[in-house]
């Protein structure tokens, strides 16, 4: 209200100076020139004086005085008070209270600030910067209110609306409690396929969280977020990583927004890079051409290192490389793409050429191979159905001569798998594996009956 009667003043001392200088500049100029006429006219005047003091004519002049003033004035007023609006965004809202001894729910974080003048204060606006929103409730106690948000500039020639301009707020009493924070590791396929994080640590676990009563309850945990992308060129050692950002989680792992003390910590990390050789096994998929066999095979690669997690590497005794052989009717080399298995993140090698050369089938029968059970359940036990001579079996072997003259008949096992097996009689099939994988292995007997029983 203030502003508006301040810029009415300022209209008012400009249509009087305008009507100063239009009387100075328009009507004492004319005038002086009608009575030069007349004092050069003599007689001849009379007439025209005549017309001149007519009443008539004094309004006709007035008017058109009037009108010609009144559009240097409008034109000159508009110009003067023509307002622009501007709107800044996200403006950051200034609360000013005791933020050691009370919280604050339903206050915004920014607000939107429509800035309303003239053009040049405006821009002398945005040049400056000078603006902020603030909201003082120090003398607020605890509970509900209803406060009103407040621009402050330097310039006093702008209004201003904000939106929102009043917010109901609450004030809670700041209450804490101690939690223990956990770690999260996020990121970690950014590393180096070759390299894998085995241990994180933070240099603190104990957490003051601060807020108020109820939202303090809701928080279930506490978690450090190591995010291994931020490592600047990790590599195998201990690297620290700082300013991790701790984050507060209800039960349902939504954020809780609580004032944590410390905000922030600082991880150590330990880069490690687990590897194993182990060597490539070929292991041929499906039957060659009938009456042929598998004479050789060898691999341009007999060796791969492998990279992964040490509990899974530790597990794997050799590589396997799986060929399509079937149908195979003569020598053929095959260029192999090694895959990984899970758990592993990369390879020493990514190619091999296998050869496999054929020869003729040959077949042999090896007798009297015991049958083993597997994957038993340890709350049962199996037997055979039928006696001792139930639990042995034949096995045919196929393969070229020379390889049947090399086979390990100790390593040729008949096994038969019990997973999910339980209590009462089962026909069970019988499979045979061997240690030459040139050779194709077949029971005799394809089935045998098996009794379960608890122990």
């Amino acid at each position: 209200m203030k502003k508006n009667k301040k810029r009415a003043r300022k209209i008012i001392l400009f249509i009087k100076a305008l009507i100063r200088l239009i009387d100075k500049k328009i009507i004492t100029p004319i005038t002086k020139f009608i009575l030069l006429i007349t004092d050069k006219m003599g007689k001849r005047t009379d007439r025209f004086e005549r017309w001149l003091v007519k009443k008539n004519t004094l309004i006709f002049i007035s008017l058109l005085i009037a009108i010609v003033a009144f559009f240097a004035i409008d034109n000159k007023s508009i110009s003067l008070v023509d307002s622009y609006a501007e709107v800044l965004y996200d403006q950051k809202v200034d609360a000013i209270y005791n933020t050691e001894t009370y919280v604050v729910d339903g206050l915004p974080e920014t607000v939107d600030v429509t800035l309303i003048g003239r053009k040049v204060d405006m821009y002398l606006a945005k040049q400056l910067s000078s603006g902020y929103v603030t909201v003082d409730i120090s003398n607020l106690k605890e509970g509900t209110h209803k406060v009103a948000l407040n621009y402050e500039s330097n310039i006093n020639s702008i209004d201003y609306k904000l939106d929102p301009s009043t917010v109901n707020i609450t004030i809670y009493p700041k209450v804490s409690t101690t939690k223990t924070a956990t770690i999260d590791t996020i990121n970690k396929e950014s590393l180096d396929t070759k390299l894998t994080v085995s241990d994180v640590t933070i240099d603190k676990t104990e957490i003051i969280i601060k807020g108020a009563e109820h939202t303090i309850k809701e928080v279930a945990n506490v978690r450090a977020l190591v995010d291994i992308q931020k490592l600047v060129d990790p590599e195998v050692g201990v690297m620290t990583l700082e300013d991790v950002p701790l984050i507060a989680y209800d039960t349902n792992g939504k954020v809780v927004e609580v004032e944590m003390v410390p905000s922030k910590v600082t991880a150590t990390i330990n880069v490690d890079s687990p590897h194993k050789e182990v060597p490539i096994k070929v292991i041929p998929v499906g039957e060659v051409q009938f009456g042929k066999a598998i004479s050789s095979i060898t691999s341009s690669e007999t060796k791969v290192t492998i990279y992964g997690s040490e509990s899974v590497i530790e597990k794997i005794e050799y590589f396997p490389v799986e060929v399509d052989v079937v149908k195979l009717d003569s020598n053929k080399e095959f260029n192999v793409s090694l895959v990984a298995p899970e758990g592993v993140r990369e390879l020493s090698i990514k190619n091999t050429k296998i050869n496999i050369t054929l020869g003729e089938e040959v077949s042999k029968e090896i007798k009297d191979v015991m049958i083993e059970t597997t994957n038993l359940d340890s709350n049962y036990k199996a037997a055979a159905i039928g006696g001792a001579s139930s639990i042995k079996t034949s096995v045919i072997v196929k393969g070229t001569q020379e390889v049947l003259n090399s086979l390990d008949e100790n390593k040729i096992k008949a096994i038969v798998d019990l997973s999910g097996y339980k209590e009462g009689d089962h026909e069970v099939e019988i499979k045979v594996t061997g240690d030459d994988v040139k050779a194709i292995y077949s029971p005799k007997t394809t089935k045998i009956k098996i009794r379960i029983s608890k122990k």
